[in-house]
């Protein structure tokens, strides 16, 4: 079930100042904390307090701005379920999904790049 006053979605995104499309992708999850919360994301549906605890440093306001965010470019859904109290989760939409990749590939370089050799459980 979704949330009864649905988010606007944005327009698509054009590619204005650079004339490179990296430049849609980093407007859409771009940010210290939007790679985190889809990273995530992408093991399940999570709901909010869960999330919050996953990235710890960020504040709950700034993690509420990143899903509305989210939500709002089509990327997370937001589900809330009729109980008391109300129960909220976030997923990934397929066009959230389709983030896979690059999301993995972050998390490679990044890991690579700090010489991890054994990665955190959090960071599957």
């Amino acid at each position: 079930m979704n949330d009864s006053t649905p988010i606007q979605t944005r327009p698509r995104r054009r590619v204005e100042r650079t004339g490179c499309a990296v430049e849609v992708t980093l407007s859409v999850i771009g940010g210290l904390w939007k790679p985190v919360i889809l990273f995530h994301l992408l093991h399940g549906k999570l709901r909010f307090n869960a999330l919050c605890r996953m990235v710890p440093n960020a504040t709950a306001r700034m993690v509420t701005l990143q899903l509305r965010e989210l939500e709002r470019d089509g990327v997370i859904n937001r589900i809330v379920y009729p109980e008391v109290p109300p129960r909220v989760e976030y997923e990934l939409t397929n066009l959230g999904r389709s983030l896979e990749p690059v999301l993995l590939s972050m998390r490679n370089w990044g890991a690579g790049f700090a010489g991890i050799e054994q990665l955190d459980p959090n960071c599957r």
